[in-house]
Parts: structure tokens; C-alpha cells; sequence
């Protein structure tokens, strides 16, 4: 009985919140004049603003579908095509990050805080030092690290917030393209990995974004891109790193998934011997301001200026 009427109340909950994102939806389409999006607005206009229309031609998507939405019919609203609808109705953040409330769905837009980051995992990276570790995306953005992690291949902390992209540093960062290990069989499996997550997200404008700075940023990448070649994730493994500082890491990398597979992960590396962990605590003691006196970190520095 219990269960019934759960369902039932969650029935209910979706449907005003169906009728909700209608309703917001035809009232933001009323507001905007043809003008604001650059279209005619003709002598025999009725509709206050937009039509219906004109909305699904500015963002892409069928007019049917698009009426059904405003219909609060029980369709399914993926999140590329919320963004669509987000820039093609002129919203602001608050209006944006309500309709994607209203809708149930997490925002793709670059800068969006992530909520995944929250202070208890901030501090569980942290006491994870001096042993590696970062919080990624599926599209191998950095969104959180500690301090081991920050100076493991590069300085991350000097790589702009908007660059802190594994596979973009990968094919860019000279720096980090150094400390890894096996680097070329260790690119293309970035690259076959990034292509099989994307087929998911295919208009997606992140994940546009992204593989167009590859595309323009890397020969390397474009010709591996072009082969088409796929791979599926993969368990926990040995990596090889050689860090500028200390030499060489042989690391255990370990994902503990924060939601779907698909989603955010905690990205851990561990010593498999002595000789690495004691490297790591070396690492761990030398002071960040000296990083600018080691002749190969100046050297790759002035290659990226």
C-alpha cells in the first residue's frame, strides 16, 4: 500500500514539475522579441514574441517536439538540448540553472561549479598526500587535486584553471607529455578512450569545444582521431611516470566512481614499490618555490613561452 502511494506521489511530483518547465518555457519565448535574435518579425504577427516555431529552429530541435515540451507532454529533455533552449531563449544564469532544475538534469556549461566537489572530498584529498590524487570527468577535466597530484607532471597549479584537461595537456604540455611513461601508446589510448565517452555526448557544447582545441591545438591527436579507434574504459593498472624531480614513479591508478560510471571519479595513484613511495615522500618535502630553480622545469617553461 505504502508503495503505491509513493508512486504515486512521485507520479505527481513529475508532472507539476512538467507543467512547471512549461509553463517557464512559454513564458520566456513570450518575451523575447524577433529583433533580440536577429529574425523578421512580418506584418501579420500574432504571438507575443517568439513562436513556437522559431524557438525549435533557433535551437536545433523539431517543432513537434518542442510544442510537446511546452504541452508538458512526458518526454524525455536531454541536457545538450536544454542548452539549446538556454541560449536560444536569451536566459541568464539564474533562469538557466532553474531551467535545468525544472527539467532534472545537471548543467553541461563550462565554468558550472561542479557540485560533485565538496568540502569532505576536499579534505579527503588533501589527507591522501603525499600520495596522488584528483577529481575527473568523464571528459578528463581536472576538477579538484591535492598537492602531490599538482606537481606530479607539471605545475598544475600554473596551468590556467580552463586548461586543466588530462588529455588536453597530454597532446599540448610539453612538461607533462614528459613524466609520462610510455607516451605514445599512453595518447592514443586517451584519445580511443575520449572517443568512445563522446559518442554520448556528441552535441554536447563541451564536449564540442574540446575536441576542437585538440583538433587546432595537436597534428598528433588529429591523426590519431582520425583512426576512429575505441576503447572502453579499463580497471586499475600500473603507470609509469618520470617526474623532473625525483625520477621515476611506478604508480597503481585506481577510479572509485562518485556517481554513474559516466560521471565524476576519484582518481588515486599509489606506490607498487619502496622505491617509488619514497620518492613520493621526497617529492612531498621539497618546496613548491624551488620548482623554478631545476633546469628542466625552466627549459620547459621558456619552450611554452
Amino acid at each position: 500500500m505504502s508503495t503505491t502511494a509513493g508512486t504515486v506521489q512521485a507520479g505527481q511530483a513529475t508532472d507539476i514539475r512538467r507543467h512547471e518547465l512549461a509553463g517557464f518555457l512559454r513564458s520566456r519565448r513570450e518575451r523575447i522579441t524577433p529583433e533580440q535574435v536577429g529574425l523578421d518579425r512580418g506584418p501579420r504577427r500574432r504571438t507575443p514574441g517568439l513562436r513556437r516555431e522559431e524557438v525549435a529552429q533557433l535551437s536545433a530541435v523539431g517543432v513537434t517536439w518542442y510544442t510537446w515540451l511546452e504541452q508538458a507532454r512526458p518526454i524525455q529533455v536531454s541536457a545538450q538540448v536544454l542548452d539549446a533552449l538556454a541560449r536560444a531563449l536569451l536566459l541568464d544564469a539564474g533562469e538557466r540553472a532553474h531551467l535545468f532544475s525544472l527539467a532534472g538534469a545537471v548543467d553541461p556549461a563550462p565554468g558550472t561549479p561542479c557540485p560533485t566537489i565538496t568540502p569532505a572530498l576536499r579534505e579527503m584529498l588533501a589527507r591522501l598526500d603525499p600520495f596522488p590524487a584528483c577529481v575527473q570527468n568523464s571528459r578528463y577535466d581536472i576538477l579538484a587535486y591535492n598537492r602531490a597530484y599538482s606537481v606530479l607532471m607539471c605545475d598544475l597549479d600554473a596551468v590556467p584553471p580552463e586548461d586543466r584537461n588530462c588529455i588536453l595537456l597530454a597532446f599540448t604540455n610539453e612538461e607533462w607529455r614528459s613524466a609520462l611513461g610510455n607516451r605514445d601508446e599512453t595518447v592514443r589510448i586517451m584519445a580511443a578512450k575520449f572517443r568512445a565517452a563522446m559518442a554520448e555526448h556528441l552535441a554536447e557544447p563541451p564536449w564540442k569545444t574540446l575536441l576542437g582545441r585538440l583538433r587546432a591545438a595537436s597534428p598528433e591527436f588529429r591523426e590519431i582521431w582520425e583512426r576512429h579507434e575505441v576503447v572502453a574504459p579499463v580497471g586499475d593498472r600500473t603507470k609509469r611516470f618520470v617526474n623532473a624531480r625525483v625520477g621515476q614513479l611506478n604508480l597503481e591508478h585506481t577510479n572509485l566512481w562518485l556517481g554513474p560510471a559516466s560521471g565524476p571519479r576519484l582518481v588515486t595513484y599509489v606506490p607498487v614499490d619502496e622505491e617509488s613511495r619514497l620518492r613520493l615522500e621526497k617529492l612531498a618535502r621539497i618546496p613548491k618555490d624551488r620548482e623554478a630553480q631545476a633546469p628542466a622545469l625552466v627549459s620547459a617553461a621558456s619552450a611554452r613561452a
